[in-house]
């Protein structure tokens, strides 16, 4: 394999996070939402680029063709060692509906070459999300109310007062439906998977667990996360048409049902984490612009180590712009001279 990552590299994994949030949010500020995805994914590379890794996207903005930066198979850093996987997503969700909700993050995660779970033609996994006493408690072949009455055993609490995260979306409601008529709470978000995946594995968050279906990119990002945490995490494929079903069927056969633990996702201990706010949230608050600097918030983890870190930054855009590449004013502006 090579050399392994020795310097946490969550730490420079950051520096992209914060690129992209800081492009993503100032052109959601100017309305320019539709130019703000592609704005976002070329400031995260051209930071990723200045890395000392060789790194392969494994999740990223599509296949080869389909966009022009981020896309799978794309090779980001200097090319030196350690060889790792990496995986993106500049703007969680669509930046048409993103932008204007809260918990929205810019995201990058990296471990050892050939350890991120390729999802190949999947592009949904269903996934359940806890803290780590409860990683042998979680049984995706069992109902979501049994699968909680046996997580807050785990966690010596009442499944009644157990608080499940779950996106707003309409595939979710029966889900909802399901957990309410058993007396649970749901806190419903109108977006951030991966957000919930990270305070279902979080102590003290207000957060138990997570319930729902994501889209492969977003699963993969979230088992990173909880990896990093040692918290639990299960996933199985969860095709949402015929189209993607047939296609998953002809390829996997009986293997469609198979469940895959944090382990299958994340197959390495050398797992980096970095994720900065783009709109406020529940974890993090969002971009902030002042006259002259901008303010962003992010969190970094190592999963060897175990260590969390809250990073808070004031970028000062006169010095930035003095020898960036990337436009952090959304007008268009060269770099000061």
């Amino acid at each position: 394999m090579g050399e392994r990552p020795q310097r946490n590299l969550a730490l420079e994994l950051v520096r992209a996070t914060e690129a992209a949030a800081m492009v993503a949010a100032r052109l959601g500020e100017r309305g320019e939402r539709e130019a703000a995805g592609l704005a976002a994914a070329q400031a995260m590379r051209l930071v990723l680029q200045t890395i000392d890794m060789d790194g392969t996207i494994v999740i990223g903005e599509g296949e080869k063709g389909e966009t022009p930066v981020l896309f799978r198979g794309e090779i980001v850093g200097t090319g030196r060692p350690p060889a790792v996987d990496v995986a993106v997503d500049p703007i969680e969700g669509p930046p048409t509906k993103s932008l204007d909700r809260p918990n929205t993050l810019a995201m990058v995660a990296l471990a050892d070459r050939w350890s991120l779970w390729d999802p190949g033609p999947c592009r949904h996994l269903e996934v359940i999300a806890a803290k780590g006493p409860a990683r042998d408690a979680i049984d995706l072949n069992r109902g979501p109310v049994e699968n909680l009455r046996a997580i807050a055993a785990a966690l010596n609490r009442s499944p009644q007062d157990m608080t499940v995260f779950v996106v707003d979306e309409p595939r979710h409601e029966a889900l909802v439906q399901t957990l309410q008529a058993a007396g649970v709470y749901v806190r419903r978000s109108p977006g951030g998977f991966v957000l919930g995946a990270i305070l279902a594995a979080m102590d003290g968050t207000g957060v138990d667990v997570l319930m729902g279906i994501a889209r492969a990119s977003e699963a993969v990002l979230a088992a990173t996360a909880v990896k990093a945490l040692g918290g639990a995490l299960q996933a199985r494929r969860a095709p949402q048409d015929d189209t993607e079903r047939v296609r998953l069927e002809a390829t996997l056969g009986p293997r469609l049902r198979e469940i895959l633990g944090v382990d299958d996702l994340v197959r390495s201990d050398d797992v980096f984490f970095a994720a900065t706010g783009i709109t406020d949230g529940a974890l993090l608050r969002g971009v902030q612009f002042h006259r002259d600097s901008v303010v962003t918030d992010s969190i970094v983890m190592r999963a060897r180590t175990g260590t969390v870190r809250y990073v808070r930054a004031l970028h000062r855009l006169d010095k930035l712009m003095g020898f960036s590449q990337i436009d952090y004013t959304g007008e268009g502006r060269l770099p000061y001279r």
